[in-house]
């Protein structure tokens, strides 16, 4: 159930129309890694953590409602950077792009090579946000990534909140007004924020390394590969003990040609860098089998189902028992 609050969470302004902002801060209400993207995608996650994880299926219902929320701050700044908001539509008008239309040919003809680039913004929208990106193209479904293991979907939710808080910065260098200034700042903090939130709710899944129930190959898992001609650039991703702790250490292969062809394309590889071996591996993906499909098969009644009351007291930790 959703109910609409007229006031926004943050109260967006602005000193003065704008069209060329409007049609870039499009890419926040429309793009690939603007608002309605964030909103969509932990919304249609949640469905599938709502049983056996109620406490993420909670937090990721959470900051899908707050997303939807930025969505109307953004698309109520795009509607006041094409119209105006200080009551003197007169001056508004004359101050803005629109107005060049009656001052000459010359800027007649900039203007609409700018339209030309997203013409249904600027022509056809009347006024408002269209739900596209800033270049025009439609939002689509494809930008949402939903893949039903908490790991990946938490870990995916990190990613987007990092490249919709880095379009925030890169946009409040195309602006000087400070109240929109202001506004992107504020959505951009809570990128951090929910952020942070995903970061903590991950580290509560344990283990979540590797992401999902399988575990990799022993032979390969701790393999780094030169792949670049020249002097070779060392660090904490290919020499040392890595991730892994003490005990286990990268096994860097300098010349991968060779290395192949001695092992028979891989196949004969040894296993090195890790005392694991492939029935420690086998034991693990048991293990984790069992884990997870317990997980999800014990909060759900083998009788009549209720997605508002499950029927399962909590834990401390939230989850059904």
């Amino acid at each position: 159930m959703f109910h609409h609050v007229k006031e926004l969470q943050f109260d967006a302004r602005v000193t003065k129309p704008d069209p060329r902002f409007a049609t870039l801060l499009l890419e926040q209400f429309g793009g690939a890694n603007g608002e309605l993207k964030a909103a969509m995608q932990y919304f249609v996650q949640a469905f599938s953590a709502r049983q056996p994880y109620p406490e993420k299926y909670d937090l990721l219902m959470d900051i899908a409602t707050e997303e939807f929320s930025h969505l109307e701050i953004v698309g109520a700044t795009i509607t006041m950077l094409l119209q105006g908001i200080n009551g003197e539509l007169k001056d508004a008008a004359e101050s803005s792009d629109l107005m060049r239309l009656m001052r000459g040919t010359g800027e007649r003809e900039q203007l609409i090579q700018e339209a030309a680039t997203n013409p249904q913004f600027l022509v056809l929208s009347g006024g408002g946000p269209t739900l596209t990106n800033s270049q025009g193209v439609p939002w689509q479904g494809s930008y949402v990534n939903a893949n039903g293991d908490l790991t990946v979907d938490l870990r995916s939710n990190i990613a987007a909140e990092s490249r919709a808080k880095i379009v925030y910065e890169y946009l409040m260098q195309f602006t000087d007004d400070p109240y929109v200034i202001d506004s992107l700042r504020f959505l951009m903090t809570r990128e951090v924020a929910h952020m942070q939130m995903f970061t903590a709710a991950l580290e509560t899944i344990q283990p979540n390394f590797p992401p999902g129930v399988l575990q990799g190959d022993p032979r390969y898992t701790h393999v780094y590969y030169n792949m670049s001609n020249g002097q070779s650039t060392r660090g904490p991703w290919n020499q040392g003990q890595g991730p892994w702790g003490e005990g286990e250490h990268w096994d860097y292969v300098d010349d991968p040609v060779q290395e192949v062809l001695r092992t028979k394309g891989s196949i004969q590889r040894q296993v090195r860098g890790t005392n694991r071996t492939e029935q420690d591996m086998r034991q693990l993906n048991e293990q984790m089998s069992r884990q997870r499909s317990q997980e999800v098969n014990q909060a759900i009644s083998s009788g009549q189902n209720s997605w508002s009351i499950t029927g399962t007291p909590a834990n401390s930790d939230g989850r059904g028992r």
